[in-house]
């Protein structure tokens, strides 16, 4: 059997109120670790580590979900509906921990006790999908009041030390009822999160059971929660191997969403070497104290965008030394230099030391999400993007889309693979690909362009969406072929063309006859938000096209339609 790194949870076959809720849950922890110093001392044995006599099993539900899945490669389809179960915990009043990917593309949510057969209705308040957590309440108080009353939030404690034991507490595939497993620490190690697939945090390794449904639930020690199931091996090579989310990320999360929104993690989008070969460290002056990692480079999207160099040697992030493989030592544990960076928000800064022109500098970088990577992540919580016309279906280049329709085509891949790193969002903030013809007999004999990344369509550059439904819907032609709508793509010689006037005609008949209900729907990415880096020069084709259209009439912008 194949192995994958699977989520664990939501589907069985795969895998200003907020601020005040918030709050409580911290002035909760402030209290009980004064009521109880020993509540923050190290376990020690194994009973006192696997105890677990003081917590409300009824502070620990039942997660239902029914959900709706996209369809990417019939864009205009509502999709599919499916249901699953995970698990969450009370962090405070009305407010239900779990994972993003229990409720990701959720239509209704219920939450049950174990002592009680009631379902509760609930709604997502804040989610978090580069780390997959997601905060719950019920939507009605009273009913909250009355169904949660004298029922306590669990106790948010610390990382865990290797070999000590831990329980997992959720509601597993086998049954209805809560399941209690037993496992030790395992590994302490940065990993990605598989309900993203590009995003990389502090996780934890453990060998207690942690199957599909106990996604959400909360990992214990010593009567309080050391962490959030979420995900395992499935295949024949990783055995009792499963990972939960450590209390860092929890805090973190937990912080960023005090003001009412969440507002994602933030990276400085710099790769770099480790200096552990004696040679380098000579040819850059460095003593050889075994501290430094080089500087390959640092995206202008990301924070160090300008600010660092290729070449430049990190000595140090606020305070930490860092080693020549890339690791810092916090809190007792060597771990990657990144966590430093995992622990701060949008807007905080850090302080580099760094080694440039053979002598010591200090820098301080401002801190902002890095958007630019998102291309290929998983998403969620939204509906595809299209452009259908004459049959030709046009979508954003995403992962959605390459895994949907199974793109090989090699000058598409490399749009995708390195969008990021050779900064082609400059001038292509969103590529576009032609993905699928629907057959009828005024686009035949061109499947052949599927796949390709779209150049211009009549004349005008495309770099986002809208440009490939303006380019269509509007004036636009090339000059001396105003009877064709011409579309070229990257990498092929020949343009498709498709005769104005028939193409016009066929696309209503078309959409009657693949029961497309409506043939498009843009919205903004976030990649626009990076539009001063944005390269953008005018074609003069397109000026010429411009100067032929009437200058007080503006083309008209696409309106977003939804599916009923």
């Amino acid at each position: 059997m194949k192995n994958q790194f699977l989520r664990i949870g939501v589907r069985p076959f795969f895998c200003a109120t907020a601020l005040a809720s918030i709050a409580l849950l911290s002035e909760s922890v402030t209290a009980q670790q004064k009521a109880d110093p020993a509540q923050s001392a190290a376990p020690n044995s194994e009973a006192v580590q696997a105890d677990i006599s003081e917590i409300d099993m009824d502070a620990i539900v039942r997660v239902e979900v029914e959900t709706k899945q996209p369809n990417y490669r019939v864009p205009w389809n509502i999709g599919g509906m499916s249901s699953g179960n995970g698990t969450g915990f009370l962090v405070a009043p009305n407010r239900f921990l779990t994972n993003a990917h229990v409720v990701s593309n959720s239509r209704l949510i219920y939450i049950k006790k174990v002592s009680d057969p009631t379902e509760y209705k609930a709604k997502v308040i804040h989610i978090a999908h580069d780390c997959d957590l997601a905060m719950l309440e019920l939507e009605s108080g009273a009913e909250f009041e009355k169904g949660f009353e004298g029922i306590k939030p669990l106790f948010i404690g610390g990382i865990p030390k290797l070999n000590t034991t831990v329980i997992a507490v959720g509601y597993p595939i086998g049954g209805d009822r809560i399941s209690v497993t037993r496992g030790v620490v395992s590994r302490i190690d940065f990993r990605t999160y598989s309900h993203s697939s590009v995003d990389n945090h502090l996780s934890i390794q453990v060998d207690a059971a942690i199957n599909p449904g106990n996604s959400g639930g909360p990992v214990l020690q010593n009567n309080q929660v050391v962490g959030v199931a979420f995900q395992g091996y499935s295949g024949s090579v990783a055995q009792n191997t499963g990972y939960m989310i450590p209390v860092p990320v929890i805090e973190r999360f937990l912080k960023d969403i005090e003001d009412g929104s969440y507002d994602h993690y933030v990276d400085i989008a710099t790769s770099t070497l480790n200096m552990l070969n004696p040679a380098q460290r000579i040819a850059l002056g460095l003593p050889e104290d075994g501290v430094g990692v080089m500087v390959c480079e640092a995206d202008a999207a990301g924070s160090a965008g300008g600010v660092l160099e290729t070449g430049d040697v990190l000595l140090s992030i606020d305070g930490y030394s860092i080693a020549a493989d890339g690791f810092i030592e916090i809190e007792g544990e060597r771990v990657d230099l990144n966590e430093i960076i995992e622990r701060k928000y949008a807007g905080d800064t850090v302080d580099l030391e760094i080694w440039r022109d053979k002598k010591r500098e200090t820098l301080t970088l401002e801190l902002k999400r890095f958007i630019p990577y998102l291309i290929q992540a998983n998403q969620y919580d939204k509906l595809p993007q299209f452009v259908l016309f004459a049959g030709l279906q046009f979508q954003p280049l995403d992962r959605s889309m390459m895994s949907s329709h199974g793109v090989k085509d090699l000058s598409t891949r490399y749009y995708y693979s390195q969008f990021s790193q050779d900064e082609i969002y400059r001038k292509r903030p969103q590529p576009i690909v032609l993905t699928a013809v629907l057959p009828d007999q005024v686009n035949t004999h061109i499947a052949g362009y599927t796949e390709k990344v779209i150049d211009t369509v009549n004349g005008k550059k495309i770099r986002v969406l809208q440009d490939v439904y303006d380019a269509l819907y509007e004036d636009y032609s090339e000059e001396g072929k105003e009877d064709f709508h011409v579309i070229r793509c990257i990498g092929e010689g020949r343009p498709l063309v498709l005769k104005r006037e028939d193409a016009d005609v066929a696309h209503d008949r078309i959409k009657a006859k693949y029961n497309v209900g409506f043939d498009h729907f843009i919205e903004e990415t976030d990649i626009m938000e990076l539009k001063d880096l944005f390269e953008l020069e005018e074609d003069e084709d397109e000026e010429k096209d411009a100067e032929k259209a009437d200058d007080k009439k503006e083309p008209k912008k696409a309106e977003a339609k939804k599916a009923a």
